[in-house]
């Protein structure tokens, strides 16, 4: 079983819709290449020519639909590739076999292997900048999807009191503890394995809440986490590119959470929202 891409020719007034569209029926994310070009995802062949007769059925003439398989990556092997020190404000993204700068004012030593946050994905990116912004010292963090640890870790390096990283997938956790122990903040940062929405009531009240995922689960997640949060406290949703803001924005709403801050980096989209 492999990835298929999706690639969509559309004019440039009809994008925006068309990608939010394949954004809401996939439930993946959408690239949009430099020369306009639309690129979804789908996980299996008949995924994708399913999406193309959809495609061709709601929008006719408006697109031209190309379906392409992706090759296969072990990312076990491939995580190491391209990275190198990332600034982001006060805080400096190192991979552990390379020395940071020597200006820089917070390093996060990091090791992503297989699990998910290297600081190359523009929606980690984009919650580290909401996250170095709103961070309070002293303050109670709660992650969702922790993935390698890296926000949580950021956090606790950043000032926090104390960070929960909730994750379900068990092979991330010890990623996660690893780096952790990298960063000299085992004191600060507990890593939990479980379903988020029944282990962010037990870390309530939170002083702050990450949940850089993708917009479905972060909209079946509103509930739980507006009913997790500190009295003032603050959400913080990622994993959503920009064509996405229209569609999360009204769920914000209904859920009892006004957004009053965001942040964009390389097309994804990061939302501060508190209590209305």
């Amino acid at each position: 079983m492999s990835w298929w891409a999706v690639d969509v020719r559309a004019a440039p007034g009809d994008r925006e819709r068309i990608a939010a569209w394949l954004v809401g029926e996939s439930g993946n994310t959408v690239e949009e290449r430099p020369d306009g070009l639309l690129v979804g995802f789908a996980l299996t062949e008949p995924e994708a020519r399913a999406l193309e007769t959809r495609l061709h059925a709601l929008f006719a003439a408006e697109v031209r639909v190309w379906l392409r398989p992706l090759e296969s990556i072990d990312w076990t092997t491939r995580w190491r590739e391209g990275l190198g020190p990332r600034q982001l404000g006060r805080l400096t993204l190192v991979p552990s076999w390379i020395a940071p700068p020597a200006d820089s004012e917070v390093v996060l030593t990091l090791d992503p292997e297989s699990a998910f946050g290297s600081g190359e994905h523009g929606s980690t990116r984009a919650t580290l900048t909401l996250l170095e912004r709103l961070l309070r010292p002293g303050q109670s963090v709660v992650d969702l999807g922790s993935g390698s640890g890296i926000l949580a870790i950021a956090a606790a390096k950043l000032g926090a009191g104390h960070a929960f990283g909730i994750e379900i997938d068990s092979e991330a956790i010890p990623v996660a503890v690893r780096n952790a122990e990298r960063n000299d903040v085992t004191g600060r940062v507990e890593f939990l394995e479980g379903d988020a929405a029944k282990l962010a009531p037990l870390c309530a009240p939170a002083d702050l809440i990450l949940s850089n995922i993708l917009r479905g689960p972060n909209i079946a997640l509103l509930p739980v986490i507006r009913a997790a949060l500190a009295p003032d406290g603050i959400a913080i949703f990622s994993g959503m590119q920009r064509t996405e803001t229209e569609l999360f924005r009204p769920e914000l709403e209904r859920s009892g959470l006004k957004s009053f801050d965001e942040a964009i980096d390389d097309g994804w989209w990061a939302v501060a929202a508190r209590r209305s």
